[in-house]
């Protein structure tokens, strides 16, 4: 049984809104038992036995059933999020930036978003691994970054997801206790 962090794209933003209480509800009667939501940002952690894979199925098919949108979701297991959190050469909280972590379940997007912020003139980031690339905004300026405007754009909706470092740190701790409890 392998311990997952689940991060839901595009909830409580554009018209999709999700409580956690309900997000957690439907994961739970889906066969999660011990799903747990953090914030109100679309954040879970869980445990399972079906891998990584089978978690992404069965949850975007859970929430398409229960909430009746096409879902996607990213799905990392929780000691490589510890560890991408770890790796992440930006400041957790710093006045004039902000650090996020944008994962994704394909590796070939994730080269495509890396490719276009290389070509963003003093946009700073670091390729953590297959899945997962950090990068900063300025503070009060995240939606109105260039990346952020190339990450959002819809070819990308279904295979990315982006999560401040603030969150991930959260998460980590979560998915910790999870682990710890099993």
């Amino acid at each position: 049984m392998g311990s997952y962090a689940v991060f839901l794209r595009g909830i409580n933003v554009g018209g999709i809104n999700i409580k956690m209480a309900d997000l957690r509800d439907a994961l739970k009667d889906s066969g999660f038992a011990d799903a747990t939501t953090l914030l109100a940002s679309g954040n879970v952690v869980l445990s399972s036995s079906l891998g990584a894979a089978g978690v992404k199925r069965e949850c975007e098919k859970c929430l398409r059933k229960a909430f009746g949108y096409e879902a996607w979701v990213v799905v990392v297991p929780a000691g490589r999020v510890a560890e991408l959190v770890d790796a992440c050469p930006y400041p957790e909280d710093d006045k004039s930036t902000h650090t996020y972590i944008t994962f994704s379940s394909d590796t070939a997007v994730l080269d495509e978003l890396e490719a276009a912020a290389a070509a963003i003139d003093g946009q700073d980031q670091k390729r953590l691994g297959p899945e997962a690339l950090a990068w900063l905004a300025p503070a009060g300026g995240t939606l109105d970054s260039p990346f952020s405007k190339i990450s959002s754009k819809t070819r990308f909706k279904a295979a990315t997801t982006t999560r401040n470092l603030r969150t991930l740190i959260k998460v980590r701790e979560a998915a910790a206790a999870l682990a710890a409890a099993s």
